[in-house]
């Protein structure tokens, strides 16, 4: 490894960091980690962090699970890599495809197509959802439907679902025929709702309006995070998943969970849409199937999706990637779902993201700056941090920025997006880390 003065002097300079200008990288140089142990990181400094994001949502087991390290080491020596395009496949994909079938079961998942990542994960889902209709008959059927402030990662198909103007603006035209209907966002909604049942209820029938607007006939899939996550941690009412499946059932159109974090127990569930008891019609996965040690992604297909494409000529898929099917990410994916069953990681998820959300309810009787509190489903928090509670004036900033800096070097990474502070460790974190984050968080507050 290069010396400190030469990865400071170019840290920002020649590389381009995601979600970021580079001249924010030149002017507020990223933190350059370097180390790692259990579920903290060490920076180029030697500061050592409780790491409250748990890397992007995805190492959920923390970053000293050695046996998703043995396995990528073996599996290098043995295949480092083929293709699994037509006419090759390799043993630890289907090995991992088996084992996936019966994670997912309870869900009504049994079929994986294997990709790279999260947004190669919703731009196959929305492929196949087109394909689905036109193999069934309907080619018409080509829309999508999406929440705002939704996410849904950063591929063109994936950016026109997105909710969120950050993630659009500077890439339009995008996608036609992407609509979005109101989240059940209860801190902010169009309707000025702030009963969550009745916000449910509202949201619902905004979707019911827009497929009459459409014509039911026109649209192919609706895709929803069961929790919403970059957005600021927005969850839905417990009624409001099952009202969204039982619309689409009702005017044949696929139901797309992106479970890209939800995924591998982060709700305090196997998965979102077991936490919201319904089953999708695909599911999108990634970041936690190998903790983040390997980039890898499964989309999982239903027993809508195996009638329609299974022993029919026509079903080519015309769609892949060069690493669909990875025997490193296989490998790596198999040890990681062994080990986040045998730890039965969704206990702690909810033992801790319990003591979290209320640590974080508990900050905000102490602070103005906290306009709303939102979690209690697994290691899913999230503060918004305002300026003026009254009239919920989102914080500035640079005021932002600094809760993260004091909060860093008080012991804890967090992440600041916009004006939500968002917490999302691993799922394997110990009470005393939960105490050193919140604490962290504490100090973050007092500084401004």
């Amino acid at each position: 490894m290069k010396d400190s003065n030469f990865l400071k002097e170019n840290n920002g300079r020649l590389m381009w960091h995601p979600m970021t200008s580079p001249q924010d990288s030149i002017d507020s140089p990223p933190k350059i980690i370097t180390g790692s142990s259990g579920v903290s990181i060490t920076d180029i400094d030697g500061h050592t962090v409780v790491d409250g994001v748990g890397g992007l949502w995805n190492v959920n087991l923390g970053y000293s699970c050695q046996p998703v390290k043995d396995a990528i080491t073996d599996q290098l020596a043995r295949l480092p890599y083929y293709s699994t395009f037509r006419g090759a496949s390799n043993d630890a994909a289907i090995e991992l495809s088996y084992e996936l079938s019966a994670f997912f079961a309870p869900d009504g998942l049994s079929r994986a197509f294997f990709t790279s990542g999260g947004s190669d994960s919703v731009e196959t889902a929305l492929r196949l959802a087109r394909q689905y209709h036109k193999l069934r008959g309907e080619p018409g059927r080509v829309k999508f439907l999406s929440l705002k402030k939704g996410y849904h990662g950063t591929h063109m198909g994936g950016a026109s679902v997105n909710g969120n103007a950050n993630f659009r603006t500077a890439y339009e035209p995008l996608l036609p025929g992407c609509y979005h209907i109101p989240a059940p966002y209860t801190y902010r909604n169009p309707f000025n709702e702030t009963d969550p049942e009745r916000l449910a209820q509202l949201c619902a029938a905004a979707l019911e309006d827009e497929i009459a607007f459409q014509g039911p006939s026109t649209i192919a899939a609706m895709i929803m995070e069961p929790i919403l996550g970059a957005g600021g941690v927005i969850p839905p009412h417990k009624s409001f998943a099952p009202m969204v499946r039982d619309i689409c059932e009702r005017n044949g159109i696929l139901l797309i969970t992106d479970e890209v974090i939800t995924a591998y127990g982060r709700t305090g569930a196997w998965s979102g849409a077991r936490l919201w008891g319904i089953q999708p019609d695909m599911m999108a996965t990634a970041k936690a199937i190998t903790n983040g040690y390997f980039p890898f992604g499964a989309v999982m297909l239903g027993d809508k999706m195996i009638e329609a494409f299974e022993d029919n000529p026509a079903a080519r898929i015309g769609h892949g990637y060069t690493y669909s099917g990875h025997p490193v990410g296989a490998a790596a994916a198999l040890a990681c779902l062994a080990e986040t069953k045998r730890l039965n990681v969704i206990e702690n998820a909810a033992a801790r993201g319990d003591q979290l959300y209320a640590g974080c309810k508990a900050l905000m009787e102490k602070y103005d700056i906290i306009g709303d509190v939102r979690g209690g489903h697994g290691l899913m928090t999230a503060i918004e941090m305002v300026s003026d509670r009254a009239t919920k004036k989102p914080i500035d900033a640079d005021t932002a920025a600094k809760v993260q800096e004091v909060a860093y070097q008080s012991g804890a990474m967090i992440r600041v997006s916009g004006p939500n502070l968002i917490l999302s460790p691993a799922l394997i974190l110990s009470e005393q880390d939960a105490a050193t984050i919140l604490a962290a968080i504490d100090a973050g507050f007092a500084a401004v």
